[in-house]
């Protein structure tokens, strides 16, 4: 990562950080221009009354997000939820309350006083099915094929290296999975430092990948059926946007061989990244069939 990159995310970390003290003393935090500012673009302000009702009061005092992205996803009974950038936690508890005891919702976050909110969120709320996770987006420290539905709310404006985000998304999801996400997106007539004169990077602005960027990077990524659908405008030629997307249930044989880093039948083999290229194997059995003594 360069120098660059690793200032803006511990500007980042600081500011998350800050927001997450603010409401343990008993304020507000929300993703604005200002260190903690209240805007009805964002926040809690942004769910439904039952939801707000539902959760401890400082999960919703916590919440910086341009959107609902629970509601986005159409969460089921069962399912395995992982949020990125899961803050004080109302997203996750939200999803866990959703996929009820059977399933499992996850929360991911880098900053250490979010995690310490969120915790304390969760033990107020009384969730058993939920589980909160220390690492970033670009690293998520899950193994792959193992999540059904990945969520984020005004995250991933926030990645300095968006691709590595995309990529990560795909790797943990499940052959069949999908991703719900709110995040902001800039008009595709903005140049980047057009969206830089808008808002700062913490802010949820200057990050903010445009329509075709976003797309682009999912495809990249391999994510099918994409959608992205503004919601409401949170500064000029910037938008509150629903992304969806879904990963394939197989992969195309053609494309599997010629993946530079596949053999045996197993991509990023003898890494910690590892997944067979035929979903409904396993790696080791994989390996054991391919006939080419990998290990």
């Amino acid at each position: 990562m360069s120098e660059q990159n690793t200032d803006l995310r511990e500007t980042v970390r600081q500011r998350y950080a800050a927001a997450a003290v603010q409401v343990t003393e008993g304020g507000t935090a929300c993703c604005g221009p200002e260190a903690i500012e209240v805007d009805d673009n964002f926040g809690g302000t942004l769910y439904a009354a039952d939801e707000r009702d539902a959760l401890p009061a400082e999960a919703v005092a916590a919440s910086l997000g341009c959107g609902n992205p629970t509601a986005v996803a159409d969460l089921n009974a069962g399912e395995r939820v992982l949020d990125l950038g899961s803050g004080g936690g109302i997203d996750v508890l939200l999803s866990a309350r959703r996929v009820g005891p059977t399933g499992k919702a996850y929360g991911l976050d880098m900053t250490e006083e979010m995690l310490a909110l969120a915790l304390a969120n969760q033990k107020k709320a009384g969730a058993t099915n939920v589980e909160f996770l220390k690492g970033t987006i670009e690293a998520i420290p899950l193994p792959a094929n193992t999540i059904d539905v990945v969520i984020s709310n005004c995250v991933i404006n926030l990645s300095t290296d968006k691709p590595a985000v995309f990529a990560e998304m795909f790797r943990v999801l499940a052959p069949g999975g999908r991703i719900g996400i709110s995040d902001v997106v800039a008009d595709d007539t903005l140049t980047p430092a057009q969206r830089a004169e808008r808002g700062d990077y913490v802010g949820c602005i200057a990050g903010a990948l445009s329509f075709a960027e976003y797309r682009t990077g999912l495809e990249e990524a391999g994510f099918t059926d994409i959608e992205l659908t503004a919601t409401h405008s949170v500064a000029g030629g910037m938008h509150s946007a629903i992304v969806r997307a879904t990963k394939p249930t197989t992969r195309n044989k053609a494309e599997a061989s010629t993946d530079s880093d596949s053999c045996c039948g197993v991509t990023a083999c003898c890494t910690p990244a590892e997944q067979a290229d035929d979903p409904n194997k396993s790696v080791a059995e994989t390996k054991r069939a391919s006939g080419c003594n990998c290990n």
